[in-house]
């Protein structure tokens, strides 16, 4: 859709164009997740499996995988505003890292406290293993360092894993370009980084994938992450197309050898996904219509529904067992009610603290980096260098 310069005073200004794909599968993978938590954790899916065994049995158990539908478009989304070329270097890598480590981590705090608030209220309405113990002060430290999976600190919410692994990912890939440029020095190798993710990817779906005791660590996950890398990075339309299916191939080949090898429904998933958005996962659409309008603002909300829907989730859960009858009809409503109920609170979460917070870090971040540049340069330089 094109946009007219010097349109009618009045008229309603169109609204930017964003990726349409990637909004309307990240606002799927959420519904999945939120499903799957709903089948998996909670008493209310015991007693309404009568009614639909088959569909409760999948969302419990298969419907987890669509968590790397996130993994491949934090990949993507990262090449995209890191390399979006797959030259190598990154000038200021940890002033990158805290920059994600603000983006992510505040939000999933505020909802970490939620959530044992939510495991307080939870038990005194029902018994169950979904039910955290009373968070420890140490516990919550570990959760607002992202550092809970590492240090052995159970979760207080299900999918916290994913927040750690995110940041650890996106760790990882700034320091691959940092190190890559030192390395490339005044002599650009334009195949450097495609080269370090194809094996990264390699290493991954070959060795680290299949051992679980690294499910805490991004080389678990960084097949599915460099992935999304590579389908970006493919995906260049400037790219000729010869250089563009080599690309594909190098990323494809290490996950056709590891399927091979040992098959995982998650990786086949990631290569479909990957393969998807190396089609169309650059193609823009406009908010103009009730569809588009819905999955692009499903898309925006939805890391904040992925954070707030579990305690949502366990105090539904708790009210329906504790309050309404244990008849499957009564218990499917109860979880039709959480699912509705985790958009609801998905919403308000987004728009009262995730977006609160984000102006709030920002402008404090800006006003450090104004007095940075304002600070005497022997001042400035006695500190840890970000380059």
């Amino acid at each position: 859709m094109k946009v007219v310069e010097g349109i009618a005073q009045g008229t309603r200004k169109p609204l930017p164009a964003q990726f349409g794909l990637i909004n309307l599968l990240k606002a799927g993978a959420a519904q999945f997740i939120v499903w799957h938590h709903l089948a998996f954790y909670g008493p209310m899916a015991d007693h309404a499996r009568i009614i639909a065994p088959a569909v409760i049995d999948w969302l419990s158990s298969s419907a987890r995988i669509a968590v790397q539908v996130f993994l491949v478009i934090g990949g993507f989304l990262a090449a995209k505003s890191l390399a979006p070329g797959a030259e190598a270097g990154y000038a200021q890598p940890l002033r990158a890292i805290w920059r994600r480590y603000v983006k992510l981590a505040p939000p999933f705090f505020v909802a970490t406290l939620i959530a044992a608030a939510a495991s307080l209220q939870a038990g005194a309405w029902m018994t169950h293993d979904s039910i955290s113990a009373p968070a420890t002060l140490s516990q919550l430290s570990a959760h607002a360092l992202l550092l809970h999976g590492v240090l052995g600190y159970a979760s207080l919410s299900a999918g916290a894993w994913y927040v750690a692994i995110d940041f650890q990912l996106y760790a990882v890939l700034v320091m691959l370009l940092w190190f890559a440029g030192i390395a490339e020095g005044k002599r650009p190798m334009k195949w450097l980084m495609p080269l370090t993710v194809a094996a990264g990817i390699t290493l991954s779906l070959l060795h680290f994938n299949l051992d679980a005791e690294w499910d805490n660590w991004a080389p678990y996950f960084f097949g599915s992450y460099g992935l999304g890398m590579m389908a970006w990075w493919a995906s260049d339309p400037r790219r000729k197309p010869g250089a563009a299916m080599l690309l594909l191939a190098m990323a494809l080949l290490p996950a056709l050898i590891g399927l091979t090898l040992e098959f995982r429904s998650r990786i086949a998933l990631a290569a479909v996904v990957a393969c998807v958005l190396f089609l169309f996962g650059r193609v823009k659409t406009t908010s103009d219509g009730r569809a588009w309008s819905a999955v692009h603002h499903m898309g925006k909300i939805s890391y904040s529904v992925f954070l707030i829907h579990f305690p949502v989730c366990l105090l539904v859960n708790a009210a329906f067992t504790h309050f309404a009858p244990v008849e499957p009809a009564w218990q499917g409503l109860g979880m039709l009610t959480a699912w509705a109920s985790s958009l609801l609170a998905g919403e308000a979460f987004h728009r009262w603290v995730e977006e609160p917070l984000g102006r709030l870090i920002q402008h404090v971040t800006d006003q450090l980096v104004v007095q940075d540049v304002h600070m005497p340069a022997q001042v400035r330089t006695s500190g840890v260098s970000l380059r």
